[in-house]
């Protein structure tokens, strides 16, 4: 029984020693040319100019919430078109109600300005 896990053990074993010695021969044969710039903290292209602790504008939030909404949108809607002619009615109405509560959020969104950025 366990012989048919020898090769998987191989494999293993081979997968890793590979990643070792690639890893290994970059930091060998890697240029070693650390400057201050490198060393250096890096945030979004430029230094930071403020404090970490600051307080974050509530449009990033509102765009943060509509992101998720489209990402639930599509997530639910690939499986139920492929199972669709199987759901009948009851799935085509239960997809709408759904769809119909992620407009209302669309709506609340858009009236609350996350999609205009100044």
């Amino acid at each position: 029984m366990l012989e048919n896990y020898l090769p998987i053990l191989i494999f293993l074993i081979i997968g890793f020693g590979v990643a070792v010695v690639m890893l290994a021969l970059g930091f060998v044969l890697g240029p070693q040319r650390p400057d201050q710039a490198k060393r250096s903290p890096y945030e979004c292209g430029f230094e930071a100019f403020e404090d970490s602790r600051m307080k974050f504008d509530v449009r990033y939030y509102l765009v943060a919430i509509l992101f998720i909404i489209f990402d639930l949108e599509i997530a639910f809607l690939f499986p139920w078109a492929v199972v669709l002619k199987e759901l009948g009615m009851f799935g085509f109405l239960a997809m709408v109600m759904f769809l119909g509560i992620l407009v209302i959020g669309f709506i609340y969104e858009w009236k609350k300005g996350a999609l205009e950025w100044e």
